[in-house]
């Protein structure tokens, strides 16, 4: 008689968690495209012993595309794509300079500064106001390669426009690059130079 008892009580209890439990799956994976617009640009704000300089690349010539995968966690959020930024479009408003970046930049060996996106700490919240996160990337300049972390703004605008803003400060040293001088030395530019990159963006889905 106990065991019958027994048996009735867990068989419904069996059978409802049986039903509940599809309910509690560990939750598929989220796969987002996003198309970078050519209006995309970068920034590289620098100085020198007796001033401060700001080189850009208006614009982006390519049509690529960042791919940002959610996984199992919350925390495990891929970001893979490479934008090519090329060299020769940098423009510091000053010929002299201009000419003196590209060549320590070594623009006749490597055309191109390459980043490349690895990871988000979280996936990212599409609002109007800009939300903070981070993420890892790979730079290429100069023939070496390093990896930093990056520090994001991301929103979206009215018009369903993604805006990714990321910053970070790096120096010519990172890369084994010797900061250009002029006037036998007098004029030094500084080792610390603070990147800033801003990607207009369209959802492909």
């Amino acid at each position: 008689m106990c065991y019958r008892t027994i048996l009735w009580v867990y068989l419904p209890f069996t059978l409802l968690t049986g039903f509940i439990a599809p309910r509690n799956a560990v939750p598929v994976a989220v796969t987002k495209k996003w198309v970078i617009s050519e209006n995309s640009s970068l920034c590289v704000n620098g100085s020198t012993n007796i001033n401060k300089f700001a080189c850009d690349i208006p614009a982006y010539d390519r049509t690529d595309t960042l791919t940002i995968t959610k996984g199992k966690g919350d925390k495990d959020v891929i970001l893979s794509g490479n934008i090519a930024l090329k060299i020769q479009s940098f423009d510091c408003h000053n010929a002299i300079m201009t000419h003196d970046l590209r060549k320590t930049l070594k623009e006749s060996q490597f055309p191109c500064l390459h980043i490349t996106f690895l990871t988000l700490s979280e996936f990212p919240k599409l609002t109007l106001n800009p939300s903070p996160i981070t993420g890892w990337v790979n730079i290429e300049l100069a023939g070496t390669t390093k990896r930093f972390e990056i520090n994001y703004q991301v929103s979206m605008d009215a018009q369903k426009v993604i805006h990714l803003l990321g910053s970070r400060d790096l120096t010519f040293s990172d890369f084994n690059l010797v900061p250009p001088r002029k006037l036998g030395g007098m004029i030094k530019t500084n080792d610390k130079l603070s990147v800033a990159f801003h990607l207009k963006m369209t959802a492909m889905n």
